[in-house]
Parts: C-alpha cells; sequence; structure tokens
C-alpha cells in the first residue's frame, strides 16, 4: 500500500464529449432516439491516467469541468472514497441525482481506474474478484425493428453466446399491446424452447396493463418483466411481484442507496448502472444492500465498464449486453473486455481495466 506521504495528487481532470449515431432511429416503450453519447473522463496523477465515462448529456462534461473538477484536482489519488463524498458536497446546491450523479460516477469510475494503475495491479483484483467471466444476456429489440432486423440480432446475440435475450415492449405507452405480445410469441419461435426471454416496459404500462400483460408474459413462459411502471411507483412494482410468477426487475435510474433501498421490497432483481448510480463506489454500495436483502443484481447497459465490478459481487445475475453500447464501446476504446460463450472476459493482465480512448475517437467527438 502507498503510505500518505508517497502517495501522488490528482493534477488534471479532462472531460470530452462523444456522439454516436444510431443505423436509424431507435425507439422503446415511452423515448425515441437517434444517437448515444458518451461524456468520458481522465484523472491524471503520478505520471499515469485512469478513464471512465457515461452516458449523458453534453452538459455532464460542463458540469464535471465547473463543479467537480476544483475539488478533485490536489486530492490524493488513491482515496477513492473521500473523493466521492466531496464530489457529492460539492453538488449539494445543484442536487444529487440525474446529470450530477452521472457526471461524479463518470469520475469514480476514472478514479478507481487510475488507483489500480497507480497500485499497479488489474481493476477486479482492487474490487475483489469473485469470477473471471461475468454472464451476459442480450439486449435491444427496439419497437422500431422489423422482424428481420430483429433476427439479425439475434444472431450476433447467439454468436456471442449469449441464452437470454430481451427486447421492448409497451410500444406508444401501452398504446399497442397486440403488437408487443405478437413480437414476444415471434422472439419464442425465431430465439428457440430453450433461450431464456425476457421484456422491459420501460414504465410504460399502467398498473392494469402490466398486471394483464404479465400474466400472458407467464403463459408464454417469460421469466423478467423489467419496468412494466414506472420505477417511480414502488408499490405498483410491488403489487406485480405479488401478482405474477416473472421476476420484476429495475432500478437503472436508482441514483443513491436510498433509491436502491425503496425498490428492494418491490422488485425479484436490482438493476444497477455504475453511469447512473455514483460509479462504481456507488454500484457496490447498491449491490450490498441488495445482498443483505437477499437480492441478485443486474448491471444495466454499459458492458465494458460493468465487466469489472459485476466481477466484484457475489450475488451477480447478469450483465446487459445492450446493442447501442456493444456496438459503440470498440469505436470509443481499445482494450473492451472480450466476450464470447455468452459471457465478458475482463483483462487481469494489466493495471486498471486496461481501457484507453482510440486514437481515432476524435471522429466522434463533438468538444
Amino acid at each position: 500500500m502507498i503510505e500518505d506521504r508517497d502517495t501522488p495528487r490528482i493534477t488534471a481532470v479532462t472531460a470530452a464529449v462523444y456522439r454516436f449515431p444510431t443505423p436509424e432511429p431507435e425507439a422503446d416503450g415511452t423515448l425515441e432516439w437517434d444517437a448515444t453519447t458518451a461524456v468520458t473522463v481522465i484523472l491524471t496523477a503520478g505520471g499515469h491516467t485512469g478513464l471512465g465515462w457515461t452516458y449523458s448529456s453534453p452538459a455532464a462534461a460542463t458540469l464535471i469541468h465547473d463543479t467537480l473538477a476544483g475539488v478533485v484536482v490536489g486530492r490524493d489519488a488513491v482515496d477513492v472514497d473521500a473523493g466521492f463524498s466531496a464530489m457529492h458536497r460539492a453538488s449539494r446546491n445543484l442536487g444529487t441525482r440525474g446529470l450530477v450523479t452521472q457526471a461524479i460516477s463518470a469520475v469514480d469510475i476514472a478514479w478507481w481506474d487510475l488507483k489500480a494503475r497507480l497500485l499497479d495491479v488489474p481493476l477486479t483484483t482492487l474490487l475483489g474478484r469473485c469470477r473471471d467471466e461475468v454472464p451476459i444476456y442480450g439486449s435491444g429489440g427496439f419497437t422500431t425493428l422489423s422482424d428481420s432486423q430483429l433476427a439479425e440480432q439475434i444472431d450476433w446475440w447467439e454468436g456471442v453466446g449469449a441464452t437470454a435475450m430481451k427486447i421492448k415492449i409497451g410500444e406508444s405507452w401501452g398504446g399497442r399491446i397486440d403488437r408487443d405480445l405478437a413480437r414476444i410469441d415471434w422472439l419464442r419461435t425465431r430465439a428457440g424452447a430453450t433461450t431464456v426471454l425476457m421484456v422491459d416496459a420501460n414504465g410504460g404500462y399502467t398498473l392494469g396493463q402490466a398486471r394483464r400483460v404479465g400474466a400472458v408474459l407467464d403463459d408464454l413462459g417469460v421469466v423478467w418483466f423489467e419496468e412494466p411502471v414506472t420505477s417511480d411507483d414502488p408499490a405498483g412494482l410491488a403489487d406485480l411481484r405479488d401478482a405474477l410468477r416473472c421476476d420484476v426487475a429495475a432500478g437503472e435510474y436508482a441514483a443513491d442507496t436510498d433509491d436502491v433501498r425503496a425498490l428492494l421490497p418491490a422488485v425479484d432483481c436490482l438493476q444497477l448502472d455504475a453511469t447512473r448510480c455514483g460509479g462504481y463506489t456507488g454500484w457496490l454500495r447498491g449491490a450490498a444492500l441488495a445482498h443483505a436483502q437477499h437480492r441478485d443484481v443486474s448491471a444495466h447497459c454499459a458492458p465494458s465498464l460493468h465487466a469489472y465490478v459485476a466481477a466484484a459481487v457475489p450475488n451477480l445475475r447478469h450483465v446487459e449486453w445492450f446493442a447501442d453500447h456493444a456496438r459503440l464501446e470498440p469505436l470509443l476504446v481499445d482494450g473492451v473486455p472480450d466476450v464470447r460463450d455468452g459471457a465478458l472476459h475482463p483483462d487481469t493482465t494489466q493495471p486498471g481495466h486496461g481501457m484507453t480512448v482510440r486514437g481515432d475517437a476524435h471522429r466522434w467527438c463533438v468538444t
């Protein structure tokens, strides 16, 4: 361990914004988009750098420069917890959810990577490795896809060994339930009887709609019903959990342990997103709370980042290998974890997580 007198101090915080257009406009039950924005953070200390990122608005980069950098520069480069608390305190008057937590998340992830590189250990070793490979499920299945386009995604998921697959439902805020159910039935036929079926309504249904759709999902053998109603309604999620056989999942918008604590009684599996919940620090705290309540956790999106922290908890179910992020992360960084045989394989041969911004990523940079 580095002693205090030898501990480097953080000397620079650099943020950048990258915009990756989607192949065509995409949608889920409640939102449409045509691009994904990644905000990267690089921390510098002792001749080393650490890299993190979040999926957010370009405004996150402004917040990092204007609010967070001032409390990060000069701090002990291996004292991540103290830095995490300092960033929260500095953001008090801005609120510590949403955009603010996304900005903090990117810095926190970069800080953990920096610490591991300074200590010359793989990030999985620093975080505490429970497993060498991290199970994934294929995710995408946007409501805008034709059957042939969805078939291409299924082929992609099958090609990396995914045996569980998730599609979007709740189209048009629950306005096209017949199509939702037809797409699930089509997925069962196309993916085969041994594939684990999962769906995500993105909070698009009313409680009554979700209860009726969930009953059909049970008959179809679907095992995962994500955000059947909004995550802002834990009582509604709990009602559905009591009524349905399929697992009810939520948590991708949790910003802190208070949000996690409110959701745990309402879900069978807690979703956590390190790019939204306070980075690796917030993710580990949320996973520990879930473990104390005998709940599994599932990492939401950002598979290249989650491979390392997901390997560190005993109550992991899987990581979401989300189509948009799985496509863009190799364009953004070198060294993404290998994915094969239905799992991510974090790099355990070099310090930190081993990822660096690609030399040609400037093609996507908008700042």
